[in-house]
Parts: C-alpha cells; sequence; structure tokens
C-alpha cells in the first residue's frame, strides 16, 4: 500500500526537496528529506526505506557516486531525478544502479507512475536491521517499546510527550514546524502548546534545559531532535 511506502527524497534544492514531500505526502507516500549524499547515509542508517529519489548533481558526493555505493550495501531502488537529460547521462545514471531515470521539469504525475512502475517490478529488499534504540547521553529511546530508559530504569512521560520524543526521534536531524507537531500530536492551543511539551520533555532528557543538547530549536523553523546515535 502507497501509506506503508517510505520514500528518501535527496537533492541540495530545499524547495524542491520541500515540493516533493508536499506532493508525495498528498499522493499517499511517507516522504523523508536529505540534503546531500551525506546526510541521506546518516538517514538511511536508521530507517528502512523502500525508494530514493535522487540528485545527481549535488555539493561534495556525486549523485552517480552515491547511488553506486548504496546499490551495493543497501539494494534500495533509485529513481534519478535531474537536470542533466542527455542520453549519455542517463546512461551514466542507469550503470551506476538507478531503476530509472527522470530529466527535469518533469510532470509530477509522471513521477508518482514512474515510481508506483519501479516498486511494481523491483523485489521488496530485505529489510534491513532496523535502528530502534535513539541515544541522548546516558538516556535511551525505545523506539519499538515507546519507553525512555535511564539504565534499564524507565523514566515517566506523559502520552504527549512520549508521541512528542517517537515523531522526532523517528527522524533525527529533520526540523519539524509547529504547525507540523500541532496537526501530528493533535494538541489544542496552537504553538504555544507545543512550545510547553517541548519544555517538559526537555526536563526530563536535557542536561541543562537553558542550552538543550538534543531536543534543539530551530529559529523561525520549529523544533529537531540530535540524538548521539
Amino acid at each position: 500500500m502507497l501509506s506503508e511506502t517510505h520514500i528518501l527524497v535527496v537533492d541540495d534544492d530545499e524547495r524542491l526537496r520541500s515540493l516533493l514531500r508536499d506532493y508525495l505526502s498528498k499522493e499517499g507516500f511517507r516522504v523523508t528529506q536529505a540534503e546531500d549524499a551525506a546526510d541521506a547515509r546518516r538517514k538511511i542508517a536508521g530507517i528502512a526505506f523502500d525508494l530514493i529519489i535522487l540528485d545527481v548533481m549535488m555539493p561534495g558526493e556525486s549523485g552517480i557516486d552515491f547511488a553506486k555505493s548504496v546499490r551495493g550495501l543497501a539494494g534500495i531502488p533509485i529513481l534519478m531525478l535531474t537536470a542533466m537529460g542527455e542520453t549519455g547521462d542517463r546512461i551514466q545514471g542507469l550503470e551506476a544502479g538507478a531503476d530509472d531515470y527522470l530529466p527535469k521539469p518533469f510532470e509530477p504525475r509522471e513521477l508518482v507512475l514512474r515510481i508506483q512502475s519501479i516498486l511494481r517490478r523491483v523485489p521488496a529488499p530485505a529489510e534491513p536491521p532496523r535502528v530502534n534504540l535513539v541515544e541522548l547521553g546516558t538516556l535511551r529511546f525505545d523506539l519499538n517499546r515507546e519507553l525512555l530508559l535511564d539504565g534499564d530504569s524507565p523514566i515517566r512521560l506523559t502520552t504527549t510527550e512520549t508521541a512528542l520524543l517517537r515523531l522526532l526521534a523517528e527522524e533525527p536531524g529533520r526540523i519539524m514546524s509547529r504547525a507540523e507537531l500541532t496537526r501530528f500530536l493533535e494538541i489544542d492551543g496552537g504553538d504555544r502548546a507545543v512550545d510547553v511539551q517541548v519544555t517538559r520533555l526537555r526536563r526530563k532528557i536535557e542536561p541543562d534545559q537553558k542550552v538543550p543538547r538534543y531536543l534543539q530549536t530551530v529559529r523561525g523553523r520549529g523544533y529537531v531532535l540530535r540524538p548521539d546515535r
């Protein structure tokens, strides 16, 4: 089912990443973003993805080199989405291990159809071991059991605090706006209510609440969880 399909969008263009996230989310996909190959590697280490939408021209490691290494390690289907649309470029992308190659500009509906085509014809890869523990200093958050642990001792969280920590821990490094958090947590009170829940959670996970190390505020954008691992 589409709702179970998790796509990683790797592109250094923040505007395009956001547009793809919004469009694909409306089409029923779950979407995570990465700004470059290094960011994508961190996401892949902790999340099992069903497909990668990958830009070729990125700062640092190119999409071609990244595709070669990812297909060798994870076997995740790859759709290259790039402005480099010449025949030679497409051949290079396919030789690197891409399952399909869509030049920019593109029609969003065609993108969805190509994703569906890839998912139909590519055998589902064996799911790699999931990283189910998020480390916050001496604390560990077990995503499977939704437990915050100090050693073997659980730390009591409210239902909303647990939901907030899980939401941020599922995609560490992703900045989530207050509006997103309000919607996903289904709480009343708008931005102020989110800020209150963040403050309460920080009391339980931060060594110094005045200088948050893990649950950080990104001015003008929202909140992000940056665990040790």
